[in-house]
């Protein structure tokens, strides 16, 4: 597998976000004329526009000024996008946000939660049930005749905390301790290729991964094995850039705050993708310091390099 900064660098260079222009310029106060936020399309094309449309809907009327999504293929070009101020927000995971935010240009706002605690999921290594596979013991013993899959690489449930198992337990995805290691690209390709049987393991998430394709009646739960589940990762942030007008910025996070409330079918609409019960789900705020856990696992793992801006 390539080292994960040169796959990361690559990625960047082949970002197109398209139809920004003087969207994303700022008037004298911070304050845009077009609210342009950017979002990885979750690997299925088309489904996260359809879901997140009443949400630009209810922004417009909250912020009273129109609101773009620009969707990308990856979260690599999400950093980029944000970090080259071609969009004012993001949606972001917990480890493509730490990565955007060593340039310390964007805020976390707002993360789903429920009673007061920000949600968690969790990363999990499958495979497809004709493997024989069992637990990861079988996996050590066979490593070197077995394909692995990560999702993205800016993905925590599909790269950084599964690759920093993995080395715990002597199996360095850096090191051809595997067969084969690659990049599928999104959790749903990851998983989708493992049911296929085209790749042995599968870096992905249960809740974001797995789950959403069983609601979809894409894959059945006992088409794939699960060999081992991480301990709870804390929840996605929507993040602004800092530049932005500091009280605009907080109408943006207020507005988020509000939509269960104000307008719970914008707001059921999209974390109905996730969760199946929403229940006494809604946008909370975060902050950077929620994801300093994560920041000392990316830093603890030698051959996973971030990027360096």
């Amino acid at each position: 597998m390539k080292n994960f900064l040169i796959i990361c660098l690559c990625l960047a260079l082949g970002f197109a976000l398209t139809g920004c222009g003087d969207k994303t310029a700022l008037d004298s106060n911070g304050v845009p004329k077009t609210l342009v936020i950017a979002c990885y399309n979750g690997g299925i094309p088309g489904l996260f526009k359809t879901k997140l449309e009443p949400t630009r809907l209810y922004l417009e009327k909250q912020l009273g000024i129109p609101v773009e999504f620009q969707f990308t293929n990856d979260y690599t070009a999400v950093i980029e996008a944000i970090n080259a101020k071609k969009v004012h927000m993001a949606y972001l995971s917990p480890f493509s946000y730490i990565l955007a935010s060593q340039k310390h240009s964007i805020t976390p706002i707002v993360a789903i939660g429920a009673d007061g605690k920000p949600t968690m999921y969790h990363s999990i290594i499958i495979t497809n049930k004709n493997t024989g596979l069992k637990n990861m013991d079988d996996v050590k013993r066979r490593a070197k005749s077995l394909s692995l899959c990560f999702a993205d690489p800016a993905s925590t449930s599909g790269h950084l905390i599964p690759a920093a198992y993995l080395t715990t337990i002597g199996l360095d995805p850096e090191k051809n301790s595997f067969k084969e290691t690659m990049f599928a690209g999104s959790h749903p390709a990851t998983v989708l290729t493992v049911k296929s049987g085209k790749v042995d393991l599968g870096c992905t998430t249960s809740e974001y991964g797995v789950d959403v394709l069983v609601r979809m009646n894409m894959v059945k739960k006992d088409d794939l094995v699960v060999l081992w589940q991480s301990d709870p990762i804390v929840a996605s942030p929507i993040v602004v850039r800092n530049d932005l007008n500091p009280a605009f910025a907080k109408k943006i996070q207020d507005a988020y705050l509000n939509m269960a409330q104000k307008d719970p079918k914008a707001f059921l609409s999209f974390i109905k993708v996730f969760v199946a019960d929403p229940g006494k789900h809604s946008y909370m705020p975060v902050s950077d310091s929620l994801y300093n856990g994560l920041r000392k696992i990316a830093a603890g793992i030698k051959n996973l390099a971030l990027i360096k801006q």
